[in-house]
């Protein structure tokens, strides 16, 4: 009865510990999958636009999400910049990041949210993508997914975890942009 007790106190103390602080996310990397779609294939140097948030969603969607008693935050303080870096990482890996490119990638995150409920974590996150060439706009399209992962009862565990699925939701999307044939073709020389 004494050991269950401890565990129960030692775990109550985990979560408050776990959630004091906020969790940045990691400063985005290339993903070998997504630098092998773009080598692949016949693409101009693209540069890459502004990213934001769309003006009709809440400015605080844009800065942190409640994990249970947590909280994830990105660098630089907006997911919407980070989606653009995170695509800027895929093309600088791939040789592809020319800032002077007549190509350009804008977005507008459109949906972010990331949920660490008892049972089942889920997360989603959307954005629509515009390229141009020469002012002509040769993409526009909004790309989404959702994905959801089993979500543990103990705090320490559940939140760390959700953040990591939330942080890796971003290349997802940004695979999904690169798997899109029309995207491709508006990216192409």
């Amino acid at each position: 009865m004494f050991r269950l007790t401890s565990l129960i106190a030692a775990g109550a103390l985990a979560v408050q510990l776990v959630g004091c602080a906020p969790m940045s996310m990691s400063v985005p990397t290339a993903s070998m999958d997504n630098t092998v779609k773009l080598r692949n294939a016949a693409f101009d140097k693209v540069a890459v636009g502004s990213f934001t948030l769309d003006a009709s969603k809440n400015a605080s969607l844009d800065k942190s999400h409640g994990i249970r008693a947590s909280a994830v935050v990105a660098p630089g303080g907006s997911f919407a910049q980070y989606l653009g870096e995170t695509l800027k990482a895929e093309l600088l890996s791939a040789g592809l990041l020319d800032a002077n490119a007549a190509t350009t990638v804008t977005g507008t995150l459109t949906e972010t949210d990331v949920d660490a409920s008892i049972g089942t974590g889920k997360g989603v996150l959307a954005a629509r993508f515009v390229v141009t060439r020469a002012a002509k706009v040769r993409y526009d399209r909004e790309l989404k997914i959702e994905s959801s992962w089993d979500s543990s009862f103990m705090g320490a565990v559940a939140i760390p975890l959700a953040a990591r699925e939330y942080e890796g939701q971003y290349r997802k999307l940004i695979s999904k942009l690169l798997d899109d044939d029309t995207f491709r073709q508006a990216i192409s020389k």
